[in-house]
């Protein structure tokens, strides 16, 4: 069995806005930024073996204020600059009661079950209570990558960081695979 790094998107692969405390995905792709050092770290995740699996809420399609065609050509753009193997999206609402919406582990487990991963080898790295959540319900180590927003965590993650780099570090050292450290550059 393989073994991954579920990785949520805005936040922890790019920039999100917050306004009054609480963060929102870019609304178009000229808004779309990676976050420093996040390329390199991709790359020494995936030199080690892990299958990159980017799995996000995107309820704003649900809602009417983004379109599905922009989200997609945002996660075009992603894999394109990215060593990902997928990225995988639940566009409902909370509302809906879906199995794929984070806190829920659906988006996880059915990956789990596609690329045949240990998930008690596998990582959940996001900066939100729902990631953590759906991360240790997968059965997933977790690291909560803090990126000092107001809303609280309902479970305590496995540990913490200030941003993918220190998180991928963290994984490359745990998982004993200390070839791919991420450079500072």
């Amino acid at each position: 069995m393989r073994h991954a790094v579920f990785l949520d998107r805005d936040g922890v692969i790019n920039r999100a806005f917050v306004r009054d405390g609480k963060s929102y995905p870019p609304s178009s792709l000229a808004e779309l930024e990676i976050l420093p050092a996040v390329p390199q770290a991709l790359r020494a995740l995936a030199g080690a073996g892990f299958v990159l699996i980017v799995v996000t809420n995107q309820p704003d399609v649900a809602k009417g204020t983004q379109r599905r065609d922009v989200v997609e050509t945002m996660h075009e753009r992603l894999k394109a600059a990215l060593p990902l193997t997928e990225i995988r999206v639940c566009y409902h609402q909370d509302s809906s009661g879906c199995s794929c919406r984070k806190p829920k582990p659906g988006l996880l487990l059915e990956a789990a079950e596609q690329h045949d991963l240990d998930m008690a080898r596998s990582y959940m790295v996001g900066d939100r209570w729902r990631d953590i959540d759906c991360g240790r319900a997968a059965g997933c180590y977790t690291i909560f990558v803090d990126s000092g927003h107001s809303e609280p965590l309902n479970e305590q993650p496995d540990a913490r960081c200030t941003d993918l780099k220190e998180a991928a570090d963290l994984i490359l050292s745990r998982s004993g695979k200390t070839v791919g450290r991420v450079s500072a550059d």
